[in-house]
């Protein structure tokens, strides 16, 4: 027997459903627009830094210098990881995928802290800054652990984005490369209602714990149809090769209806507004490396793309770039977006908490109804 008919449509993935209202960021997908708390993202990329969008999202206005100053020594204090998840760290298989790593660790740390269950408005925010902070430390320790290295203390007097370059490499971080890693968080930091968070309001709403919501949305971030993406990039480019073979090879990949990695996006129905100034920063760089074939390879794909598909590239699509220039190894490719976007995280969920109610969405049931049960000797 087949259910009655229900005159209510699934939406498949949700598409259309509007599930929350907020002041954060929105996504303009139809004009290719990323809006934070009123600004336009090409007002604020190159103009402010990381920790001035972090003040901006949790509360709703870009910093004073005073504001600005407390902020980044706020952070700073909180960089100290505990000494069970400096251990546990230690103790993960050198062969952990890092975002695996990651997720296990930022979990751990809300068993360290004991205002984890606290709910109070003042220990939310304090825990908001404590993952902000700590998450970069998780990362670089994981990466430097997995390779025999000590684990360096966090440097106070450094910004977020070099301290974990810092810690990463054992020195102090050249600005330019201190301004780029500092301008991808900013172009990361949020991005509307995207999967890993809505994962992480979900999860709030039940009234669980910060640590816990921000775990939720790093196993979201981690599927390769969300954060992943970036790391297929290299992949892509490292099989291509050189910029000769390219047209081959999207011709055969697109031939295959197999999917280019960093084209075309699920909100965005023009040009990602964060493209052109990731696209920028990978030209200074390879320019500058003397690694000028994958940018070159890079937009070739997007010319392709956009003339036989009419398919823009992504964020994810020169990120990648961007982060190979740097040296930083494609498996962290993912932890860095998680590490800026904590910042959008952690401001969804104390805005959830603000006016919480349990999202509870219905389904449309469209298994058999009427079974009877068949006493067992007789199936």
């Amino acid at each position: 027997m087949t259910p009655p008919a229900n005159p209510v449509a699934a939406a498949k993935g949700l598409e259309g459903v509007v599930a929350a209202n907020t002041r954060l960021s929105d996504v303009k997908g139809d004009i290719g627009e990323l809006i934070y708390c009123g600004y336009n993202i090409n007002e604020l990329a190159g103009k402010v830094t990381y920790e001035e969008v972090v003040h901006l999202l949790h509360h709703g206005h870009l910093p004073t210098p005073k504001e600005l100053t407390e902020l980044k020594a706020a952070l700073a204090a909180e960089r100290d990881l505990p000494k069970g998840v400096i251990d546990l760290i230690k103790s993960l298989p050198k062969t952990t995928p890092p975002m695996h790593a990651l997720r296990t660790a930022i979990s751990a740390l809300g068993c360290f802290d004991p205002e984890c269950d606290d709910d109070s408005h003042d220990s939310q925010r304090h825990k908001a800054r404590k993952l902000i902070a700590q998450i970069s430390i998780v990362t670089a320790y994981f990466h430097r652990a997995r390779q025999g290295k000590s684990l360096l203390p966090p440097d106070h007097s450094l910004g977020e984005a070099a301290n974990f370059l810092y810690l990463m490499d054992g020195e102090k971080p050249s600005a330019e490369k201190e301004s780029t890693m500092d301008l991808c968080y900013v172009l990361h930091a949020d991005h509307g209602m995207n999967a890993s968070t809505f994962a992480a309001r979900v999860t709030i709403a039940t009234l669980s714990d910060m640590y816990s919501a921000i775990t939720s949305a790093i196993g979201t971030l981690k599927g390769p149809l969300h954060g992943g993406a970036n790391e297929g990039v290299i992949k892509m480019l490292r099989e291509i090769g050189s910029i000769d073979k390219v047209d081959a090879y999207i011709a055969d990949a697109l031939a295959q209806k197999k999917k280019i990695m960093g084209i075309g996006h699920r909100v965005y129905k023009t040009l990602d507004p964060r493209a052109p100034h990731l696209k920028r920063m990978a030209q200074i760089l390879s320019a500058k490396l003397g690694e000028a074939k994958w940018i070159q390879m890079s937009e070739r794909i997007a010319e392709i793309m956009l003339k036989e598909k009419h398919l823009q590239a992504n964020v994810d699509f020169y990120s990648a770039t961007v982060y190979y220039s740097l040296g930083i190894p494609t498996d962290l490719f993912t932890p860095i977006f998680a590490i800026a976007r904590t910042a959008g995280w952690t401001a969804h969920v104390l805005e959830q908490l603000a006016d919480n109610r349990l999202i509870r969405p219905q389904s449309v049931y469209t298994g058999p109804v009427g079974l009877k049960v068949v006493p067992l000797e007789q199936r």
